[in-house]
């Protein structure tokens, strides 16, 4: 595969972007940073020989650049766009000798869905196998200053027509725990909520919280331990009566999540095109859930995740981030709190820019 048979690769480049610090700022827990100052982040743009762009976006152009230059370029100038297994296992042939950041390991892939689609004249969802035309959203808080606040945030979610809430909390055992009771008392017992851990947690102070999430009735319980140690998630899963969502952060793609699910600790499974592989390595991840009759809830938005829900039978919910209060509904979400893909082809990387164009006419 090393020729490409059909339409050639003959450019790989970087556009790198300014992105500015979040304003207002946020924090996700204690000790765990959330926004950080302004940044560069960086399009990658693969053109075919036939003129088809497809495009990737990442938060890190600096190292992405260095990637692209370094390694990538050359691996991927004369290829076939459509040979996309191949050059999905090519990039991992190279994580070995790399260590690709867990962010970049899925660009490649993401890029070259675009240009399949493009090249079909379809959606990348239609390509892909459409299962349905909307999901509903629910809120994914960042962490707030009380709980009075918390529960402010959560009405103004509900009323702008989110279907469930999910708490990134202070990393404190026992509060998290009260203000995931306080929650369900004020919400009364119809919402789905859900609580992210963010990893602040070791196995004791773990199970301590998810009788408390299991006694409020939550839907899911997800990392409150780094996902480094299987066992300690399945001794967690033996002493709490709540399903754990896992796999989220954790390497490996589809072989590190089906040992998650062969311990017996998985409720769900973490998919998501950022952090696992791109659309190819989300796909193994929720069709080999749905061997096992779990569910692939994805994990983050944008664009290239808003095709995989109307694509994935066997997820929930979208998430949508909530940075601030005031709570803004971002734009993915339409008034009803349901998240559609559109008939755009491709991925539609084209109309986060607006008016300004494709990603390589900006600086």
């Amino acid at each position: 595969m090393s020729e490409a048979a059909g339409d050639t690769i003959v450019d790989v480049r970087v556009v790198l972007e300014r992105i500015p610090a979040a304003s207002p700022p946020f924090v996700w827990r204690n000790g765990l940073p959330g926004s950080g100052p302004a940044t560069t982040g960086g399009w990658l743009v693969i053109t075919t020989e036939s003129g088809v762009r497809g495009y990737a976006q990442c938060a890190r152009g600096i190292i992405l650049q260095d990637l692209v230059e370094r390694r990538l370029r050359d691996e991927l100038i004369g290829a076939d766009a459509l040979a996309r297994e191949w050059l999905w296992h090519r990039m991992w042939e190279l994580d070995r000798i790399e260590e690709f950041p867990i962010y970049i390991l899925g660009l490649v892939d993401i890029a070259l869905w675009d240009i399949a689609s493009k090249q079909a004249g379809l959606p990348l969802h239609r390509l892909l196998g459409s299962y349905r035309d909307a999901l509903p959203a629910y809120a994914s808080t960042t962490t707030f200053r009380d709980i009075p606040e918390y529960l402010d945030v959560a009405d103004q979610c509900l009323e702008l027509g989110y279907h469930a809430i999910k708490l990134h909390a202070w990393g404190d055992v026992k509060r998290d725990a009260g203000l995931s009771q306080a929650l369900r008392d004020h919400v009364g017992p119809d919402i789905d909520l859900m609580y992210d851990g963010s990893a602040g947690f070791d196995l004791h102070d773990s199970v301590y919280l998810g009788r408390a999430l299991a006694e409020a009735g939550y839907r899911w319980y997800e990392e409150p331990m780094r996902e480094f140690s299987i066992t300690a998630y399945k001794r967690l899963a033996e002493q709490v009566d709540i399903p754990l969502l896992v796999a989220e952060t954790s390497d490996g793609v589809h072989m590190n999540t089906a040992d998650f699910i062969a311990s017996g600790c998985a409720g769900a499974v973490r998919t998501g095109a950022t952090l696992k592989g791109g659309v190819t390595g989300a796909l193994r991840i929720a069709h080999l859930a749905e061997a096992f009759n779990l569910r692939a809830e994805i994990h983050a938005g944008g664009p290239v995740n808003v095709q995989l829900a109307m694509s994935i039978p066997n997820t929930t919910y979208f998430e949508s981030l909530m940075t601030r209060n005031p709570v803004v509904r971002e734009a993915a979400v339409h008034a009803d709190g349901y998240v559609r893909a559109g008939d755009a082809v491709g991925v539609g990387w084209e109309a986060t820019w607006g008016d300004a164009g494709a990603p390589e006419t900006r600086g």
